[in-house]
């Protein structure tokens, strides 16, 4: 089976802790603190290889962080690869009030890339990638990052006969988009902002995934529509599903853990309208993890049997 190639420029280690209450002037004792390897990439490689598949992680290392970041990918066996970089990798961190469903997500900017440090990540790409099914690229450029480098990895995944598949915002999702691509997930807004659409309905919306689609940028969209799931487009079929109702404990990687699952169905042969049970699955299981934790199997393989996705309708995810 043909491998999934992710990668991930602007990596960091997440730190997830609980407190009694968020407020300000006050010193807030912390509880126990939890590390994980993040970034979209890293968590998109991390479920993969939860669900069963073979992916390698590509990413920028810098710094003390960088190495305890590659020490967490260590400890979880992750097959990966590493582009050195002279500045830091970035914290992220996520607090969670105790017994209450508030939740604050704090992400720092990531570090400066030189062009010989992100000329070194397309060559990674490149050297690792022969053979795979697909490329994934995932999450926000850091500065001095040119905006078309998505669209410069879609291109060398044509070269390589790869599949890519880009989860990132404005600028950069619009070249890559004009590069044209395999898969895309924007949500509502990004949507919007891609295609002028007047409003975030999902009958509105639909006719403008239609469009994308039909002028041959992507060929597979998901637009995430967060609680009411997400809509498919393709260029034969249209299909919206909703999540199985659960409690959630954090909402941290839910959208990677649902790429991840998506892109691994693809990769098996499913067709699409199966791959977005399989996205909607994991993405439901991540939220049923704590703090930075991801989607874990067993919880996939309980919600799949509950999604069943069906035709756009226009009360379908109209938002509130």
């Amino acid at each position: 089976m043909a491998h999934i190639v992710t990668l991930t420029l602007n990596p960091a280690v997440d730190l997830a802790t609980e407190v009694p209450e968020v407020t300000p002037e006050h010193k807030l004792r912390c509880g126990p603190v939890r590390y994980d390897p993040g970034g979209g990439g890293i968590n998109v490689a991390r479920v993969v290889r939860e669900l069963g598949g073979e992916a390698i992680a590509l990413y920028t290392r810098g710094g003390p962080t960088g190495q305890l970041l590659e020490h967490l990918l260590e400890e979880r066996g992750l097959t990966r690869r590493s582009i050195p970089i002279a500045a830091y990798t970035r914290e992220s961190f996520t607090v969670a009030e105790a017994g209450r469903s508030r939740e604050f997500r704090f992400i720092l900017p990531g570090p400066t890339l030189t062009e010989r440090e992100w000329t070194a990540c397309l060559d990674a790409v490149a050297q690792v990638s022969v053979g795979a099914s697909f490329i994934i690229a995932s999450g926000s450029l850091m500065p001095g990052v040119p905006v078309d480098f998505y669209a410069r990895v879609a291109r060398l995944a044509k070269k390589l006969g790869a599949r890519s598949v880009v989860d990132t915002a404005g600028e950069p999702l619009r070249a890559a988009l004009e590069e044209g691509v395999h898969l895309a997930k924007p949500n509502r807004r990004e949507l919007r902002d891609l295609t002028g659409a007047t409003s975030e309905d999902l009958v509105t919306q639909a006719a403008a995934a239609r469009e994308l689609v039909g002028k041959g940028q992507v060929e597979v969209l998901v637009v995430s529509l967060g609680a009411d799931g997400a809509m498919l487009t393709t260029r034969t079929a249209q299909l919206h599903a909703r999540p199985p109702p659960v409690e959630p404990r954090s909402s941290v990687g839910a959208g990677d853990s649902f790429l991840a699952g998506m892109t691994l169905a693809l990769s098996r042969g499913h067709p699409p309208e199966e791959a977005l049970r399989w996205g909607i699955a994991s993405g439901t299981a991540a939220l049923l993890s704590a703090g930075t934790d991801l989607c874990h199997r067993a919880d996939f393989d309980q919600l799949l049997p509950r999604v069943q996705p069906g035709p756009v309708s226009p009360s379908a995810g109209a938002p509130t």
